[in-house]
């Protein structure tokens, strides 16, 4: 397999989580989303992904692209250890928590919207920034609510195990330390974001632990 990707990129980074727990190995294609105005726009990665984004994942001769979706994929060709495991309502509640990251919180902050605020609006890095934790604030606000509020929450997301709404959960929170937004009115989300960053597979996933890592 081959991961097209970028260090800091929040989705690359939940894939990465996901081939590490499914203990996958993969080659690292790195995709520079800032230098020489984005290498994700140059022909040969439109040609490989139309939408111009990272992650996309190179699979027996097929191309897979969004991180939800090929995290799903490697769960239903590679099921152990399972990231959407137990009862229909437990495999929605995990989607819900993973999409409520993944589609409210992640698209609004992603760097095209921020770089789009500054180019096009005119907003400068203070606005940017209230922007960024402005919606990070309304995101993990609802995250917690859903985690805190549910017997199913143990030490990850959906009990015990690592699922797909923790491979969301971290890179979210990395997103959230890297623009200084405060952690402290969400002790579930920083309690189960500890509890994996203390496994090997988030930890080499990380950003920093990255072969393109600046």
């Amino acid at each position: 397999m081959k991961l097209y990707t970028y260090f800091r990129s929040s989705a690359a980074f939940r894939v990465r989580i996901a081939l590490n727990l499914k203990g996958l190995a993969y080659d690292a294609v790195p995709v520079h989303l800032a230098r020489g105005g984005g290498e994700q726009h140059q022909p040969g990665y439109r040609a490989l992904n139309p939408a111009g984004l990272v992650p996309a994942l190179e699979d027996g001769g097929q191309v897979l692209t969004q991180s939800l979706a090929i995290i799903e994929y490697l769960d239903e060709t590679h099921p152990q250890p399972p990231l959407l495991p137990g009862s229909p309502a437990d495999r929605a509640r995990i989607r819900a928590i993973a999409q409520a990251i993944a589609c409210d919180i992640h698209p609004i902050n992603n760097l095209r919207v921020l770089q789009f605020l500054q180019r096009e609006l005119g907003a400068n890095d203070a606005q940017k920034n209230a922007w960024y934790r402005h919606w990070i604030e309304v995101g993990l606000t609802a995250v917690e609510a859903m985690l805190a509020d549910d017997a199913r929450t143990g030490a990850f997301c959906q009990g015990d195990t690592p699922t797909l709404a923790d491979c969301c959960l971290v890179p979210q929170v990395f997103n959230a330390r890297r623009f200084d937004c405060s952690l402290e009115p969400y002790p579930t989300i920083t309690r189960i974001a500890e509890r994996c960053e203390s496994l090997e597979a988030f930890r080499k996933a990380a950003p920093a632990n990255q072969p393109d890592a600046e």
